[in-house]
């Protein structure tokens, strides 16, 4: 039986040699579709016709950056979630969503298979199989990389040299990266030391922060119900936001991580990532809700903010685990409404200023000047109270202590 294979296709060396090896082990047409999430249009630059050139019956490219931030990036970053303590989930996210827009087209074209050229060591062929599972579990799962016997990147690149396919792939590319809207990732080569630092010439979105400005820049963002809106004042859409934002805190040096992270697979594994848009709106939505939330709320929210990068993280966005934290979410951000002014300098994002109409801070009783709203002689009582259990364990411990002395006499 002909397989129809619908292909999450992204013009690298991986699958640009999955293509052929499709066609040829398992007789399948192959159908590629690639995202636009924001990896930029030299990525995306007549993909269509190098897939085809691999030998696919036809590219469909897709853009849903809008879709990518909206119901994607924001909830995370209403969430607060952060994986391995610094690692803003910026691959983790789109992929759900790029698997998703695949299983769309194997529906539209009658495909019989969906295919990735993700690697058995990694997050990815997790996070794009429970998609398949939560939209289409009854179509075949084909990936290559724990099927076939090439090896690594000189396999790959021979393997299409046989074929006769052009690839613009050298066997001297040192790194693996992913790039959309919100980040670019680096892997491999010389970060598998972890000791050895990153290499000048390895960043892209951001300036080395030795190299910054000497002059710092002020930037506020606008946020209404824990969603980033405007920029200085300049209602924004998402992607634009984004993206403007990201010129600015780049040029600044704002939004490296070099991070060891607990892979779902069980090993550990060095990335180095650049997310300076998302580094300042981390950081000042975090600071808003400060401003606005009460303690046990606050600390709440720090609590979803852990469960659900590990949900982001692991692959589990089709889950009612997911609806359910993002309704918990939602009551916590009605009121993150406001502005916090932020200054981008030599790699850091301070913040200056916040303002909310919801604010919870009162000058009155927060004064250390004379005030007629905050009595003090309130305190004696309060502390008290507090510390009454305090007060009873240790009148308990005295008088235990005191039989004992008796005992040993």
């Amino acid at each position: 039986m002909a397989h129809t294979v619908v292909l999450a296709y992204s013009g690298g060396l991986d699958t640009s040699a999955i293509v052929p090896w499709l066609r040829e082990h398992y007789g399948a047409t192959v159908i590629c579709v690639a995202a636009d999430v924001g990896q930029g249009a030299g990525e995306l630059k007549g993909i269509e016709q190098k897939a085809k050139n691999s030998g696919a019956e036809a590219c469909y490219v897709e853009d849903v950056r809008e879709r990518f931030v909206r119901e994607f990036i924001w909830p995370t970053l209403k969430a607060n979630a952060v994986y391995a303590r610094t690692y803003l989930l910026g691959t983790a996210m789109a992929r759900p969503l790029i698997a998703e827009r695949q299983v769309a087209l194997a529906r539209r074209v009658g495909a019989t298979a969906l295919s990735h050229g993700c690697t058995g060591k990694g997050n990815d062929q997790v996070r794009f199989e429970l998609t398949y599972a939560a939209f289409a579990p009854d179509l075949a799962i084909i990936a290559p990389w724990r099927e076939w016997d090439l090896k690594g990147r000189e396999d790959l690149l021979a393997y299409l040299k046989q074929r006769n396919i052009p690839t613009t792939a050298t066997a001297e590319k040192p790194y693996s990266r992913d790039r959309n809207l919100w980040h670019i990732s680096h892997e491999g080569g010389a970060l598998e030391d972890p000791w050895h630092e990153p290499p000048a010439d390895l960043f892209v979105l951001t300036t080395d922060p030795a190299d910054a400005p000497d002059v710092p820049l002020e930037v506020t963002i606008g946020f209404e119900a824990g969603e980033p809106v405007s920029l200085d004042g300049e209602p924004m859409d998402p992607v634009r936001l984004i993206e403007t934002l990201n010129t600015l805190a780049g040029g600044h040096g704002v939004g490296r991580a070099d991070v060891v992270e607990d892979r779902l697979v069980g090993m550990k594994s060095r990335g180095v990532y650049e997310t300076p848009a998302g580094t300042v709106l981390f950081q000042a939505h975090r600071e808003l809700e400060q401003l606005v939330l009460d303690r046990r709320t606050l600390a709440l929210a720090d609590d979803l903010g852990r469960r659900y990068a590990d949900l982001v993280y692991d692959g589990r966005w089709w889950t009612p685990e997911r609806e359910a934290l993002d309704a918990l979410v939602a009551a916590t951000q009605r009121v993150v409404t406001g502005a916090v002014r932020m200054q981008l300098f030599k790699g850091s994002a301070r913040v200056t200023g916040r303002k909310s109409p919801y604010s919870l801070y009162h000058e009155g009783l927060a004064t250390f000047s004379a005030d007629a709203v905050y009595r003090q002689s309130d305190s004696a009582g309060f502390i008290r109270l507090y510390g009454l259990s305090v007060r009873t364990a240790a009148e308990r411990d005295r008088r235990a202590g005191e039989r004992l002395r008796e005992a040993a006499d």
